[in-house]
């Protein structure tokens, strides 16, 4: 793959991750709620998730999605019951500041990599922007090389682009203003994710 496509490629993924989402929500309620290493968990689920919808796209699997309408809108609403199921956890979140200050972890390790990766597979958004996106760097006979650059390139810089996200947000001073108002963090979460849901069907 030429240096310059590379770049072209790369820029693009690099200003999808950093558009505020459901996922930079997910990944702030998982640091916060939880630790450093439940935002490094979830970031690199959430980065599995991306590669494994490049993965699905460069064989092909966008392709079938758009050409099926009906497994299009499967993906889609099972997309919208796993935001509004996210939504209604973040609105009925017992979290305090005291139960915070004395307990480290309030979401487990697999709870963190579940929901990194759902809420990355589960966005049909996502199948659509890998297919009009490969479509301008990918051929018919492209070598398996390139093929596994792509793919590499847009997990990659997905997973690391959150991961300093969770270390920026871990460091003790912003953490512990985080968790002092853990309760308003999870209230805008469940708002943010209701958003998603509500654009995704409409």
């Amino acid at each position: 793959m030429e240096l310059a496509a590379w770049l072209s490629l790369a820029s693009i993924c690099l200003l999808g991750a950093m558009t505020p989402g459901p996922s930079l929500a997910i990944v702030l309620k998982h640091t916060v709620s939880g630790s450093r290493m439940n935002g490094f968990i979830v970031s690199i689920a959430h980065g599995a998730g991306i590669a494994l919808y490049a993965l699905l796209t460069v064989l092909g699997m966008a392709l079938v999605i758009k050409e099926t309408p009906w497994l299009f809108n499967v993906i889609k609403y099972t997309g919208v019951v796993f935001l509004l199921w996210l939504a209604f956890k973040a609105f009925t979140s017992k979290s305090s500041l005291g139960k915070l200050k004395h307990e480290k972890t309030s979401v487990t390790f697999k709870q963190s990599a579940w929901e990194g990766f759902m809420i990355a597979f589960l966005n049909p958004k996502i199948a659509m922007f890998f297919l009009a996106l490969f479509s301008q760097f990918i051929d018919a006979d492209a070598s398996l090389e390139q093929k596994i650059i792509m793919i590499g390139t847009v997990g990659g810089i997905d997973t690391i682009w959150y991961c300093l996200i969770a270390l920026v947000l871990s460091k003790s001073s912003m953490l512990e203003k985080l968790r002092n108002n853990v309760h308003i963090i999870e209230k805008i979460t469940g708002v943010v994710l209701l958003g998603i849901a509500a654009r995704v069907l409409m």
